[in-house]
């Protein structure tokens, strides 16, 4: 009986310590998140080992960003916890204003991510050191309604320019743009101008030969919100391009647009098929390859694009098809698609490329393009078709373990 009782009483004792060193397990953090400074994360975030694939790791961190009407970014960290922490899956939602530095912006992410291990550190018993802090109750009478001096308004202004040169040629751009953007859950307005200039000047057996090619433009956009799934829009664009042969153009189309999903859930995946239609008026710098100094055109356009993002990876693709109304063997029809999908442990594979048909390109000017022309980029050419392929893979291997942070040589 006494053997019995001290043979009961061992396996008790090492049960309780086999639990408690299961559960004092420092968490294995795997960081999914192309937006973050994830040297600054994990130089400064303790009581965790990060591991350089979501498989080897007891919680994975998976980071959902957008832009929003301010000019900043919403986020979206969902803790999925895994193996013997996977009861645990929520997630936090939280805003980052565009004004913010750099350093504020990884300091409130680190913060965040802190807010969530908690739980997981509850729940291994590797808590301790680990201490949450929360402001005082605030004087309700002092509590006041958020006043926004402008109204959701956010402008922006920008500038800049390059030079560079040799003993034989050298280039200068310049260019300067301004925006003033309004978004709220109703609707969105936008409006942006620009102006740029690119010039060469390249020497020759003592002759100089001059390349100049500049553009101009103002967009003005007006999206309303119908439901979860419905939006309605008028977009209207102006301005002039030496390399596209305007001297002017003026464009104003209607638009409707579908998300088979809901907006809400934009951020993980969405599904939608927008249409427009509305008139174009083209003045031209040259006379062009139908003989036309300037014309009125009716256009219309057909867009069906989706994308999704998940653990695994992220799809996205899109396919547009453009067409003139006055003539329908005008037209371009355009496909792109891109994914980038973690196959299996360490192993990654991307692949993306865009193709389009053009038969549209009514601005094109008449007569033959110049061999001067033709080098320098001056001016658009006719083609039938564009594209652009690009594949690639990744594999990873050897220590899971990836927290230790030694920034010499860059490297």
């Amino acid at each position: 009986m006494i053997k019995s009782s001290i043979l009961l009483l061992s396996l008790l004792f090492t049960s309780v310590v086999c639990g408690q060193e299961n559960s004092n397990e420092v968490l294995k953090i795997f960081l999914d998140c192309n937006v973050c400074d994830n040297t600054y994360i994990k130089q400064n975030l303790g009581h965790v080992e990060f591991v350089r694939d979501q498989s080897l790791g007891n919680v994975h961190l998976f980071f959902v960003t957008q832009g929003n009407g301010s000019g900043g970014r919403q986020y979206e960290i969902d803790f999925i916890g895994k193996n013997q922490l996977e009861s645990i899956n929520f997630k936090l939602e939280f805003f980052l204003d565009s004004n913010m530095t750099s350093d504020d912006r990884r300091n409130n992410i680190l913060e965040y991510i802190k807010l969530g291990l908690v739980r997981f550190w509850i729940a291994t018993g590797n808590y301790y050191d680990v201490s949450v802090s929360v402001p005082k109750p605030a004087d309700e009478e002092n509590k006041e309604d958020i006043n926004d001096p402008w109204n959701y308004w956010v402008f922006r202004l920008g500038a800049g320019g390059n030079f560079r040169g040799q003993e034989a040629n050298n280039s200068s751009n310049l260019n300067f743009n301004v925006s003033a953007k309004r978004v709220t859950e109703q609707n969105k307005f936008s409006l942006n101008a620009g102006f740029s200039e690119n010039k060469s000047t390249f020497t020759y057996d003592g002759t100089d030969i001059v390349a100049i090619n500049n553009n101009k433009y103002l967009n003005v956009n007006y999206i309303i919100s119908i439901n979860d799934h419905w939006s309605y829009g008028f977009f209207g664009r102006t301005g002039t391009s030496t390399f596209s042969n305007f001297d002017n153009y003026l464009q104003f189309q209607p638009a409707i647009e579908y998300n088979f999903f809901k907006y809400e859930n934009s951020a993980k995946k969405q599904l939608i098929l927008s249409y427009r239609n509305g008139i174009r008026y083209n003045d031209y710098i040259e006379r062009s390859v139908f003989d036309e100094v300037n014309e009125l055109l009716w256009q219309h356009s057909v867009l069906l694009g989706g994308s999704v993002r998940q653990e695994w990876g992220n799809i996205n693709g899109e396919a547009s098809f453009n067409q003139f109304l006055h003539d329908i063997t005008l037209n371009s029809l355009g496909f792109y698609l891109g994914a980038n999908i973690r196959v299996f442990k360490g192993f990654n594979f991307n692949v993306g490329g865009n193709y389009r048909i053009t038969r549209n390109q009514v601005n094109l000017p008449a007569g033959d393009v110049s061999l001067e022309e033709l080098l320098l980029q001056q001016q658009q050419l006719q083609s039938g078709y564009n594209y652009r392929v690009n594949v690639g893979f990744s594999y990873q291997f050897g220590s899971i373990y990836n927290s230790i942070v030694n920034p010499r040589f860059n490297f």
